[in-house]
């Protein structure tokens, strides 16, 4: 019943790329030695993933790093990796103002395999267990897949759309001239702003109107610049004040952590591994962690900053963010871009604050909220992970924790972020629906597994790294839709 409204509700196309192909789901099957049935057999069987040396990095408190921001211009890397900013071509509108059908054109199926993607993996110390015959073996496997081009992982919408949409249509224009006369008005109209935003922002505007939209500035012009140098200042402050204290008793195994963490965000991206842009994120990260006493650093936050700076990056660069040298840009527009990610990143982990406290009730609140909606939504798959003894908790605390940013591709997160902040309660209300919305996207590839081990592996490795505006569109689409059907659930979770 529950699917038939889902269908009726709104026109799907069969063609949308991202669905879970057969030849990706016989990969996973064949990662399987032994098929465990349960939890308890997959946990006796399976070892930690990430077996990395951390004591390698015991040394690193005593030499600190130097901080580029804010004394010295350190130029980072060069790494070249094909990129583009994030851009923004809405598909279509979903407008909170009641339900829509978004007409939808006929999208191209791509062949091939995500496993070329997937197989630029990031080594760690582990890599040094694996045998020879079994890196042979997957060098083979990979030499032998179908060659296909690879879509940027911060990529120009129009660039890694499917459906090939042209660069700029005529109601795209018209889209970018409202916004620009409702930021150019003396007193910008924040409702009016969000209903815009709602299905997505143009690129060239998405910077002032984030930091309008997360409460970082005033709707008031004239106040702005004032507002902006006053914040600024006040962040540097902080860093005066609070820096010099990472290597001390107290704070060194927050510091730590933070050190360890940041060269594990987005390894694939080379603008985060360099040297420069690392610095910038233990500062923001730090600096956020110390002055939030009640959950300080935890793992997961450092990937909030992530879009943010992105995207106040991009007012400054007009070529590939991914390959962009953040050190060759002028001192004051580094220390801009770092002050601004890290005040807006504080606004939305204010209304999130509870996922990072003690035993983080949020995020456990939020995994049972899920559960209680899945279970209305669609019966089979919530009655499918009971029978192989899969608990949300196991693939979905993620999604809480992260704000799906592991699950999608950067691009999909920063169109994500758009509806995010003009939704109200968008990053810890209208997330449960979207997470929702993106469990039940998987549901043929869900119920075709039948063993506890191949549904973790699905649900922790779902391929979406050809998505576009298209997918997340219609992820946000159906998520309003659960949003207005199921508003009185779950009731424990509304507070």
């Amino acid at each position: 019943m529950a699917t038939d409204n889902r269908i009726h509700f709104w026109r799907r196309n069969a063609k949308v790329p991202g669905r879970y192909l057969k030849d990706s789901k016989a990969k996973v099957n064949n990662l399987k030695t032994k098929k465990a049935s349960s939890f308890h057999e997959f946990a006796r069987s399976t070892n930690d993933a990430w077996d990395i040396d951390d004591e390698e990095d015991e040394d690193f408190l005593t030499t600190p790093t130097p901080t580029s921001g804010l004394h010295s211009n350190t130029p980072g890397h060069n790494q070249q990796h094909q990129a583009a900013d994030a851009d923004t071509e809405e598909s279509h509108e979903a407008p909170p103002a009641g339900p829509h059908t978004p007409d939808l054109q006929d999208l191209q199926e791509e062949d091939g395999e995500d496993s070329t993607v997937n197989g630029q993996v990031v080594k760690s110390n582990s890599d040094a267990h694996l045998n020879t015959s079994a890196v042979r073996s997957t060098l083979q496997k990979q030499q032998s897949l179908p060659v296909r081009q690879l879509i940027p992982l911060v990529a120009r919408i129009s660039d890694q759309n499917a459906s090939g949409a042209p660069p700029m249509t005529v109601r795209e224009k018209s889209r970018l001239d409202k916004f620009r006369q409702l930021l150019s008005s003396p007193n910008t109209d924040l409702e009016e702003l969000r209903k815009h935003s709602w299905s997505g922002i143009p690129k060239e505007m998405r910077p002032v109107t984030w930091r309008l939209l997360s409460g970082y500035l005033p709707a008031n012009k004239e106040r702005r610049e004032l507002v902006l140098s006053r914040k600024r200042e006040e962040y540097f402050g902080f860093i005066e004040q609070y820096y010099h204290s990472r290597t001390d008793e107290h704070y060194k195994d927050t510091y730590r952590q933070i050190h360890i963490d940041i060269p594990r965000t987005n390894p694939l991206i080379p603008l985060f591994q360099q040297p420069a842009v690392q610095e910038v994120f233990e500062r923001i990260l730090f600096i956020w962690a110390i002055r939030h006493p009640a959950s300080g650093y935890v793992q997961g936050i450092n990937d909030l900053v992530t879009p943010f700076f992105v995207v106040f990056l991009s007012e400054f660069v007009t070529e590939d963010v991914e390959n962009f040298q953040v050190a060759a840009l002028p001192l004051d527009t580094q220390r801009n871009i770092e002050a601004d990610s890290f005040w807006c990143m504080s606004k939305l982990l204010d209304g999130i604050q509870d996922n990072y406290t003690f035993a983080q009730p949020g995020i456990q609140n939020k995994v049972k909220a899920l559960e209680e909606l899945v279970s209305r939504i669609d019966e089979d798959i919530h009655n499918h992970f009971k029978r192989y003894e899969v608990e949300y908790l196991q693939f979905a605390f993620r999604w809480m924790n992260n704000l799906l940013m592991r699950e999608l591709p950067l691009r999909c997160t920063i169109r994500l972020w758009d509806t995010y902040q003009a939704e109200a309660e968008g990053f810890s209300h209208f997330h449960l629906y979207v997470c929702a919305a993106f469990l039940i996207e998987w549901r043929k590839e869900i119920l075709s597994m039948v063993d506890f081990q191949g549904l973790l592996m699905l649900l922790q490795n779902l391929p979406t790294i050809h998505w576009g505006n298209e997918e997340v569109g219609l992820l946000l689409a159906e998520a309003y839709r659960l949003k207005y059907t199921f508003a009185d659930a779950p009731s424990h979770y509304k507070r």
